[in-house]
């Protein structure tokens, strides 16, 4: 039996990813970092309300096995580029370093298609930034999912978004080879992905496009 760890719990994916881990006899304990409360009630479940400007004062309740991070925004939600930034950069990269001082064995999360820390484009910059700070630790198994456009029911409308999937389901009949993987993913896709990658046990740093994400 083990435990998980999650944050980004109340997400498009993250929310997904919770039902499945709360309905699996494989973990006895779901630990949730959250800004506010959920009405969520399960007896595997365990709810911290933390100020994630301050996580250093929560380390001792960063215990476990698998720590899935599905915690993300975008710039016009955010705010700001800072405000993005500490969103998609820093939170991840401070819970990581207290998981792998904790000895938590993996660590999961979601990045973005085209992530790369070169890029002129401030969003994959930024998240190629946190693939390049993850691969320099010594998890027992890191693993970075890159999906393309999510398709979902989000709590907030997103029109860019709503927009960009009408348009990119109209033209998928038309992608195949290596551009199967510009194709719009499902989130539940992506959230049974993170969950069975999670149950392999696999060594080292791994990431998976969106095409091989498709597979789960």
């Amino acid at each position: 039996m083990k435990t998980a760890l999650i944050i980004g719990s109340t997400g498009l994916v993250g929310a997904q990813l919770l039902n499945l881990i709360l309905e699996s006899p494989v973990y006895d304990k779901v630990v949730v970092f959250v800004k506010r409360e959920t009405s969520i009630k399960h007896p595997k479940l365990i709810q911290h309300l933390i100020d994630f400007d301050k996580i250093e004062n929560y380390q001792n309740l960063v215990v476990g096995d698998d720590f899935f991070c599905t915690i993300g925004t975008t710039i016009k939600k955010a705010g700001s580029r800072e405000a993005f930034k500490k969103v998609d950069l820093i939170y991840p990269k401070q819970f990581a370093q207290i998981a792998l001082k904790n000895k938590v064995s993996q660590f999961l999360i979601i990045s973005s298609l085209g992530a790369n820390e070169q890029s002129t484009n401030f969003y994959l910059k930024t998240k190629g930034e946190m693939e390049a700070f993850l691969k320099k630790l010594t998890f027992k198994s890191t693993i970075i999912l890159r999906p393309s456009l999510l398709l979902g029911n989000r709590t907030e409308f997103r029109v860019g978004e709503k927009f960009g999937a009408i348009f990119m389901k109209t033209i998928s009949i038309l992608l195949f080879g290596e551009l199967l993987k510009y194709k719009p993913i499902e989130s539940k896709t992506v959230a049974k992905a993170l969950f069975e990658l999670a149950q392999q046990n696999q060594d080292g740093f791994k990431i998976y496009e969106s095409n091989e994400i498709q597979n789960f």
